[in-house]
């Protein structure tokens, strides 16, 4: 199977919304909801796609030929590539009924492991999916990371005993995912957390913990002060808040405020391995990626996973040729052209 084979066999199969595009812009599903478009009006996933597109790379070979290290190092763990596949939830409801979030998790942390490098999984208010997912993780060793949504602390607390017993390497909680329907109204309550609550959450997560969601400095900084080891720089693609920026537009000012005190991922219309080199070179210590994802699972499974990972890393590999970095440190702001 070779890549475009993947994304023919994924059009057989993934429901009526996602159109398994050559690359996913957010374009064919609009704004579809449920289905993976953007809320609102559909522009926010369009404008993630768009604005990494303006960003251009400063080509440079006149330089010593190397061949690029793109290792990167995470909480303990040594990534092939610095790339995270996302946490995706409710499978079946966005995507069709070939998998369901259990299945779909068990073959993103299974694949992405192979491939070299970590899976996000998702969560639900089935409580079977985070069992699921912490087992899977349990299966590759660790290596993955589960996401928990902005549960009470009650619900959190379950949450992290599995997350303990799946030896994961961390864990991250999505609190942009206040803004998603089916968490409206719970009894008890999930949504927005206050800086003294996320401080209890991260202290009861036990392990290094991610904050997904953050699009401010005002929000760095908070995650900042309740403790959390890294955050990922997200607008849920679009999905919980219409006509926001995208992340490309915020992610400069917000390394700049926190970036020498935590790590910083960024997540959103991310599709290339030039458009991750754009992001480190931005500040970003590594990028995450979901939608893609979902299509390569679907069109291939692990094989999918390995096929678009290896793809992204060639791509990489290839601008840091093309621009002179040797390394991940040596892709800097002069490499890029805002």
């Amino acid at each position: 199977m070779n890549y475009q084979e993947m994304l023919e066999q994924a059009r057989t199969c993934i429901g009526p919304y996602c159109k398994a595009c050559p690359e996913c812009n957010g374009k064919a599903c609009g704004n579809k909801i449920p289905g993976p478009g953007a809320k609102g009006i559909g522009d926010v996933a369009i404008r993630n796609y768009d604005a990494w597109k303006e960003v251009r790379v400063n080509m440079d070979t006149i330089h010593p030929g190397v061949t690029p290290d793109t290792g990167f190092d995470f909480f303990g763990q040594h990534l092939k590539y610095p790339i995270f596949a996302g946490p995706v939830g409710a499978v079946n409801l966005h995507y069709g009924d070939r998998l369901n979030d259990m299945q779909y998790n068990d073959i993103l942390v299974s694949g992405c492991a192979k491939a070299g490098i970590a899976a996000f999984t998702g969560d639900g208010t089935n409580p079977d999916v985070m069992v699921a997912a912490c087992k899977a993780i349990a299966g590759a060793d660790g290596k993955g990371i589960p996401t928990v949504k902005p549960w009470d602390i009650n619900t959190l607390q379950e949450k992290f005993a599995l997350v303990k017993d799946s030896g994961s390497f961390a864990v991250a909680m999505d609190v942009d995912a206040a803004g998603l329907p089916f968490l409206q109204n719970l009894t008890p309550p999930a949504g927005p957390k206050s800086v003294a609550e996320l401080t209890e959450i991260v202290k009861a997560a036990g392990k290094p913990f991610i904050v997904k969601g953050v699009m401010t400095v005002s929000g760095a900084l908070k995650a900042k002060e309740a403790g959390a080891s890294a955050i990922i720089v997200s607008n849920h693609g679009g999905r919980v808040l219409d006509q926001c920026p995208s992340t490309a537009e915020v992610l400069q000012e917000i390394v700049e405020a926190v970036g020498d005190e935590m790590k910083i991922l960024v997540d959103g219309g991310i599709r290339s391995g030039v458009d991750v080199f754009k992001a480190l070179a931005m500040g970003a210590d590594a990028v995450v990626i979901a939608r893609p994802y979902v299509t390569a699972v679907f069109g291939g499974g692990e094989e999918g996973i390995a096929l678009y990972t290896e793809k992204l890393g060639a791509e990489l590999i290839d601008t840091m040729k093309m621009c002179g970095a040797a390394s991940l440190r040596e892709i800097t702001l002069d490499k890029v052209r805002l």
